[in-house]
């Protein structure tokens, strides 16, 4: 078993497996104040932040050789990140042309004229562009169409009578007043300008997707002709900025949210570009002050602590950490994953995705509701599944366009920096997706499935204990990563994976009765988890179902795996499952997760999915007296 100074009993799993492997250590486990949860996961991140940090100190202080010419740029981009008396001493000066370019606009006309230029500078928009796979013919990259962000975390939050709103906006309002009036506002000014923003944020709302809505990726695609979505504004001139970004016309345009461009006319109208203005400036002095003095730093993300609950900001040594590796990311995760991982772990857990995906199969020939059609579409997908672990063989080309001038301030190094990514991104307009190419870094503890692409991810952070080590059994190992390893093969056959066929395209592979009755597993899986209490609130099925198919499928795979072992020990493969899900969170935090994130509550991952089980109740002697009891005829079996 995992060594543990914590003890499970056995009888107390019976009434919740989460409280019982979990609750000792809830008790004693504290929340540091710049934190908004630790456990398992956030446990892994501080581990890896603390190597990190370590190591990009001795980077920058040249005790360490940076053996890659991106690796030494991260360090000079660390080093300039650290140095708080140059930031301190700067001030708001190096955010004041930015300012200035903004309120320079006199209209729309003004803003139309540097329009290109002012998207490739990362400045605020009221509509957003970039490039994905297209969703039809996904060998090619295409241009997407989306709606701004919101002030609050969802749209949901602006519904009459939403408590958080009435406790969040004050804080958001003085917070931002604040920002202006460093950056030389006046109060009056200030206040106004706040007030403006809010104003034009609040008739977005209407017009945008909830976080429940967005989940649905088949309402994504809807393609439109350039002159279509270019008739949206007669304010701006979409079609020449996009003919500028990509060097042509495109013929389709895909609009992720149709109903938002449908009103963008009824937005941008002459009264409301003040508002538009003020927007603009609001969106950038806060986006930008994490890059400024240590004051800016404070004062810019009180917003966000009161969202998460974070009782102080994070400490500026750390901050610096995260910003410098955040730009560098991809470095900063090639030089974690081949120091602190290898190529012999990469190439053991790439046998067991291998062996998960052996199981899987195995699941799909011998499935007794699909159709045979169906069936030989589905192992097709499965046996063309890209398989990504660890890190990259190599770094993203792009970063060896970043070079730091130390002439220029932090803020103008960051921004030339996203200037070139975005102008990078924009050339790959029409060309090849490269499916190969990383999209998250080697030291981030997560991992992912991408429908467009049809492959899974596993960076080398997360390859750890409690999730996966040699020290653990392999019944251990699998109620960790091998979960999560199947989790993700299961996302390309969860309620959205399933639209998208084997080389990454939405493309209806199901016969239509297979497909009906999957939506009725798929309703079975929402009532399941739709409405259980959970932080003064409650869960929503609708927004969290296609995670919680991937769970029930991951570890129902994972449990076949570890039953093929001569050491099966399924009590600590059900144990550790749970583990992995230990968390203790800010209540701020739980309410905002419950509102916008596609995951269940981690502890109700790790009690309401091993219900689902046949073999949780042998082994843990589970009876119809227990609070984990679920009747047979309610247990639902997806894959």
């Amino acid at each position: 078993m995992t060594k543990d100074k914590f003890t499970v009993d056995k009888n107390e799993i019976k009434q919740n497996i989460y409280d019982a492997v979990n609750g000792a250590w809830i008790k004693q486990a504290t929340i540091p104040g710049d934190h908004s949860s630790v456990g398992g996961f956030m446990d892994l991140v501080d581990g890896i932040d603390k190597t990190l940090m370590h190591d990009s100190a001795a980077l920058a202080d040249g005790s360490l050789p940076a053996k890659t010419p991106e690796l030494k740029e991260y360090a000079k981009f660390y080093k300039m990140a650290e140095d708080y008396a140059r930031r301190d001493a700067d001030g708001a000066t190096p955010l004041l042309p930015v300012i200035d370019r903004i309120n320079n606009l006199a209209n729309y006309q003004a803003l139309n004229d540097q329009l290109p230029d002012w998207i490739l500078s990362g400045l605020p928009t009221p509509f957003s562009l970039g490039i994905d796979p297209d969703m039809k013919n996904a060998k090619l990259n295409a241009l997407f169409a989306e709606s701004p962000s919101l002030f609050m975390p969802d749209k949901t939050y602006y519904e009459d009578g939403n408590p958080a709103y009435a406790q969040l906006m004050p804080i958001f309002t003085d917070m931002n007043v604040k920002l202006l009036e460093m950056i030389g506002y006046n109060h009056a000014e200030a206040v106004e300008t706040v007030e403006k923003a809010k104003a034009f944020d609040k008739l977005i709302v209407p017009n945008v997707k909830s976080a429940e809505e967005s989940a649905d990726y088949s309402k994504m695609y809807n393609p439109q002709t350039t002159d279509e979505l270019a008739s949206s504004t007669t304010a701006l001139n979409l079609k020449a900025a996009i003919n500028q970004l990509v060097g042509e016309v495109p013929n389709t345009v895909i609009v992720t949210e149709p109903k938002y461009f449908e009103h963008l006319e009824e937005l941008l109208t002459p009264q409301n570009f003040d508002l538009m203005k003020a927007w603009m400036i609001v969106k950038t002095v806060s986006g930008y002050s994490s890059l400024l003095s240590e004051e800016f730093r404070q004062v810019g993300g009180i917003y966000s602590r009161a969202l998460s609950g974070k009782k102080e900001a994070t400490n500026p040594t750390k901050a610096a950490y995260y910003l410098a590796s955040g730009t560098f990311d991809q470095v900063v995760g090639d030089y974690y994953g081949h120091k602190y991982f290898g190529e012999k772990a990469k190439a053991d857990v790439h046998h067991m995705v291998e062996n998960m995906i052996a199981v899987y199969k195995n699941r799909l020939e011998n499935n007794d509701w699909l159709s045979p059609e169906t069936k030989q579409m589905a192992v097709k997908k499965l046996t063309s599944l890209g398989i990504q672990v660890g890190y990259p063989d190599e770094v993203d080309p792009l970063y060896s366009k970043f070079h730091v001038d130390e002439k220029l301030s932090l803020l103008n190094n960051a921004r030339n920096f996203g200037k070139i990514a975005t102008q990078d991104s924009f050339a790959k307009w029409n060309q090849p997706v490269e499916r190969e190419r990383w999209e998250m870094s080697a030291s981030t503890v997560n991992a992912y499935y991408h429908p467009f692409k049809n492959i899974i991810v596993f960076p080398a952070a997360i390859l750890q204990a409690p999730f996966y080590s040699l020290e653990q059994s392999s019944s251990e190992n699998y109620g960790g990563v091998g979960a999560v390893i199947a989790h993700e093969i299961s996302h390309a056959f969860d309620n959205n994976g399933s639209l998208f066929d084997e080389f990454g395209n939405l493309n209806n592979w199901w016969t239509k009765a297979d497909h009906e009755h999957f939506q009725k597993l798929a309703d079975q899986m929402i009532a399941e988890f739709n409405g259980i209490p959970f932080a003064g609130s409650k869960v929503n099925g609708k927004l969290t179902v296609s995670e919680n198919i991937a769970d029930a499928g991951g570890l129902s795979c994972a449990e076949a795996a570890a039953k093929n072992e001569d050491d099966v020990d399924l009590a600590a493969f059900f144990i550790n499952w749970s583990r992995i899900w230990r968390m203790k969170a800010t209540p701020e935090y739980q309410q905002l997760l419950l509102s916008i994130d596609v995951h269940a509550p981690a502890p109700l991952r790790a009690s309401v999915q091993v219900k689902n089980l046949d073999d949780f109740y042998t082994t843990f002697d589970v009876t119809e007296q227990d609070e984990m009891y679920l009747a047979p005829e309610k247990r639902v079996k997806i894959w």
